[in-house]
């Protein structure tokens, strides 16, 4: 197509992703409440097996809670509205590709979103409930003379902490894409990987200190399952690679 054809299609894919957006948004800010009460259940969990139901998130600002809805339904609105944005990069991309080639890139977008989806779903349901029994063990009670030390967390503070990690393991969890990609455009090799492993596990266990929170739980968490991402990245490599009569 001539150049103001393409330009003319690319505002197109624009426009479709910019309005898929803003419907998820509006949608997910009349739905945040419930959003951000699923979000806080594992900490409401926590708190009623230890017998403090009672307990609750409070907000000292008066636009603390309203900018932490739109925080939430921002957040939703780029999860739910992502599979709409790849779908429209794909279809204006897509038309210059060698038959191969989207052989090739297909895999990649197939796997990316459903690695996000059990990174995020492995912090949700594993990582949170540890972590956050961890930190409440520091409450204290108090005693004669001594102040009770209770917990009183913010909306704003508990969510950016749990988008943080959400994100943190999402996409840790697109290494195996990465290092797949990387061996399949040649930058990369399968022996490579393989020699790098006790270099990978020291890198694995910096890269969990580095993006989750300062507690042993965390970086644990996340560094055994990059450890086994990075073994499942090999065999995926191995099964990638082109064999050596296919490029001759």
């Amino acid at each position: 197509m001539p150049l103001i054809e393409h330009l003319m299609e690319l505002r197109s894919r624009l426009l479709k992703s910019v309005i898929a957006f803003v419907l998820c948004f509006a949608v997910c800010y009349y739905f945040s409440t419930q959003i951000y009460g699923f979000l806080a259940q594992p900490l409401a969990d926590i708190l009623q097996k230890q017998g403090h139901g009672d307990r609750r998130l409070i907000f000292t600002a008066l636009y603390e809670a309203f900018f932490t809805y739109l925080k939430v339904a921002f957040f939703g609105a780029t999860f739910f509205s992502f599979p709409i944005w790849a779908t429209q990069l794909w279809l204006f991309i897509a038309p210059g590709l060698y038959r191969s080639e989207k052989r090739a890139i297909t895999p990649f977008l197939v796997a990316s979103p459903f690695l996000f989806v059990a990174g995020a779903a492995l912090a949700y349901y594993f990582i949170f409930p540890l972590a956050w029994t961890f930190f409440i063990s520091f409450e204290s009670p108090g005693g004669e003379g001594a102040l009770p030390v209770q917990l009183e967390a913010k909306v704003s503070e508990y969510l950016s902490l749990v988008m943080h990690m959400i994100l943190a393991f999402g996409i840790a969890f697109q290494l195996p894409v990465l290092l797949t990609l990387l061996v399949r455009v040649g930058i990369l090799s399968v022996d490579g990987l393989r020699r790098s492993r006790r270099y990978a596990v020291v890198g694995m266990f910096v890269v969990a200190a580095v993006i989750t929170p300062p507690d042993i739980i965390s970086q644990i968490g996340l560094a055994v399952p990059l450890l086994a991402l990075y073994e499942l990245s090999i065999l995926a490599a191995v099964w990638m690679t082109p064999k050596k009569d296919e490029k001759e």
